[in-house]
């Protein structure tokens, strides 16, 4: 556990809620709290498929598909970049399939965990603010 980037964001208060509680176990529990979203790295091909609306998959052209179908086989794809591009040249800005994506390439997870930090029990927050 870092303790002094625990305590730095304790100081600081969460982006997102503000000031932690002055209880430790609340405050531990506030860092622990699913709240934040984490941009993917990567993706896989069947993590970027199953994003695919069906409906619109069959309203594709066969070359379409085939764009789609070569993404999808990359191995390890950017959801971030030239991949993201050419899926919403394929499909629309505004289709149901790259809403789908675009939740798809984010994790939600904790504060504690955007930091770096792990799991923040009440005892760490104490060491933190001593």
């Amino acid at each position: 556990m870092d303790i002094a980037a625990l305590a730095a964001e304790i100081a600081s208060g969460h982006p997102g809620t503000g000031a932690y509680d002055a209880d430790d176990a609340t405050a531990a529990g506030q860092l622990n709290a699913v709240n934040r979203t984490m941009n993917k790295a990567t993706m896989t091909g069947s993590e970027v498929f199953n994003s695919v609306d069906a409906g619109q998959w069959s309203g594709l052209t066969d070359a379409d598909k085939q764009i789609v179908w070569d993404i999808v086989h990359l191995g390890t794809i950017n959801p971030f970049g030239v991949e993201q591009t050419i899926m919403v040249s394929v499909f629309g800005a505004t289709s149901a399939t790259i809403t789908a994506l675009a939740a798809a390439r984010v994790n939600n997870v904790s504060r504690a965990m955007e930091l770096g930090l792990g799991y923040v029990r009440a005892g760490n927050v104490g060491e933190a603010r001593s």
